[in-house]
Formats: structure tokens, C-alpha cells, sequence
């Protein structure tokens, strides 16, 4: 699978429209085959910061960042964006989420 985190920091006035700005991007990339799951979150430390975790089948990547949307999206997001986002991306061997062996709830 293709593991992908991306930290966006976004201009104080961009941080309540940030979602709404990505919303048809998310959308459109949670339909997407081989799409495994695209997630938001948003730093609890900075307000302005939000962290996108996706994860795609090792072929389906390239579809991703061909697609219209995608496409889009690169030209959509950096007006609402203070710097290049930070970005780690891998191939990995798991298959999914696994359960957190330290801590299990009964």
C-alpha cells in the first residue's frame, strides 16, 4: 500500500474554509478505486495546521494524482496556504490498520 501524510499550514483566515475548500477534492478521492481511505485532522497545538492521512493500493496512486480533481485541487489549495505543505510518502507492507498491541480496550 501507498502511505501517504501531508501537513498543510493554512493562512488564519483560511482555517474554518479549509475543509470547505477540499470537500469536493476529499470526495472525489474517497470514491476513487483503490482509494483506501483519505482522512483530515487538525493539529490541536495550531489551529492553522491540518493533517491529511491517505492511503492508497500500490497501483492506484498514479491514478490519483492524474485525475481531474487532483489536478484541481493543486490549483484550489495555495491561496489558501502559507507554505508548501510537508508531505511523507511510502510504499508499506501492511494491508490496513492493525489493532495497537500496547493498549486494548475490553
Amino acid at each position: 500500500m501507498i502511505f501517504i501524510v501531508v501537513k498543510f499550514k493554512v493562512k488564519p483566515d483560511w482555517s474554518d474554509r479549509w475543509l470547505d475548500l477540499t470537500r469536493g477534492f476529499t470526495e472525489a478521492t474517497r470514491a476513487e478505486p483503490g482509494n483506501l481511505w483519505f482522512d483530515w485532522s487538525r493539529s490541536v497545538d495550531n489551529p492553522n495546521e491540518f493533517v491529511l492521512v491517505e492511503a492508497f493500493e500500490d497501483d492506484a496512486a498514479g491514478d490519483h494524482v492524474n485525475s481531474d480533481h487532483f489536478q484541481q485541487a493543486m490549483k484550489d489549495m495555495p491561496q489558501a496556504l502559507v507554505e508548501t505543505p510537508q508531505i511523507i510518502s511510502e510504499k508499506i507492507s501492511a494491508n490496513g490498520w492493525n489493532r495497537m498491541g500496547e493498549l486494548s480496550v475490553n
